[in-house]
């Protein structure tokens, strides 16, 4: 064989394994891709449920292994954060609770004495004013102790059959007079025909009285109060409707958050009153619902109860 012909084979050869190994890195390479791109998978999902999954890696990869023992650690250390945050949060709430009640009660005291008082000095103004705004704070607590048991789990919620119907001529029949004083025009939209949701009576009543005094003390510009009652397969819908001021857009997200202000919106009068809002979305998602606003300013502000259909 000659010198030129082993150069060649040689050549060849070299080649070939070039190619091999080329071949194998890239081989190697998309392997490491898709394995990353199923740990990035996995990681999106994870932080999209909420959950305390693990991540699984298969393969021979010590980096990867390290890699997938590092994310499982902190994957860990997270789990272990919200289950102590979740426990601060039910503790303080049931604090909050206890710190409601323990107020309440010297309060009650209070307000007895200077209702004694105010029937002996009916003319005393000072004695009415007093009265008038130890009432305000006894509500403000009452507020405060609702939302605390509801968010603690403490306030027991019995399910059951409810005729909404009634509820809403119920509600607004409770402040006719007061709407008549105010010269509102009122628009209702309550079908003759019974309909029947999943609820609580007084949960139901807490949720309309809350919106009903919100569009009087805050639509009072629009004077209109529009209560319509609607449903589809499902569902039931009760939109709570006014014209007055409303709520810009940007804040529509937040006017149910506990404590929430902003300048110049409703929200912030709202909660400096209470935590009505607060409390009517709590209760409605506690009956399996919710609430949801729409607002265009001076125009038309719609609170809607969503609320779960029962048709036997």
């Amino acid at each position: 064989m000659s010198d030129k012909t082993i150069i060649f084979f040689l050549a060849v050869v070299s080649c070939f394994l070039f190619l091999v190994v080329l071949y194998q890195r890239f081989i190697f390479g998309r392997g490491i891709q898709a394995t990353i791109s199923r740990i990035n998978e996995k990681l999106e999902e994870i932080s999209e449920t909420g959950s305390d999954e693990k991540v699984m890696i298969f393969t021979d990869n010590p980096v990867l292994m390290e890699l997938g023992g590092q994310i499982n650690r902190l994957l860990t250390e997270r789990q272990k954060i919200k289950a102590d945050f979740k426990k601060e949060e039910i503790s303080s709430k049931k604090m909050l609770a206890n710190i409601s009640h323990d107020i309440k009660t010297p309060l009650t005291v209070v307000l007895g004495y200077l209702e004694i008082m105010r029937l002996s000095h009916e003319d005393n103004e000072m004695l009415k004013k007093t009265e008038a705004k130890a009432n305000q704070v006894m509500n403000l607590i009452n507020q405060f102790f609702t939302l605390a048991k509801l968010e603690s789990g403490d306030m027991n919620i019995n399910l059951g059959k409810v005729n909404i119907n009634e509820i809403c001529r119920e509600n607004v029949l409770e402040f006719y007079d007061i709407l008549l004083q105010k010269d509102f025009h009122v628009d209702l939209a309550i079908p003759e025909t019974d309909i029947f949701v999943q609820g609580e009576k007084e949960a139901l009543q807490r949720i309309l009285y809350n919106l009903l005094s919100n569009v009087i003390r805050y639509g009072i510009a629009g004077k209109y109060l529009g209560v319509f009652l609607r449903q589809d397969k499902g569902n039931v819908y009760i939109d709570v409707v006014d014209k007055g001021k409303g709520i810009e857009q940007e804040f529509a997200s937040n006017v149910f958050d506990r404590l929430y202000t902003m300048e110049d919106s409703r929200n912030r009068e709202i909660q400096g009153n209470g935590l009505g809002l607060t409390i009517a979305k709590n209760l409605a998602e506690q009956l399996g619902g919710g609430i949801s606003l729409s607002s265009i300013p001076n125009v038309k502000t719609t609170f809607t109860v969503k609320l779960k259909k029962i048709t036997y």
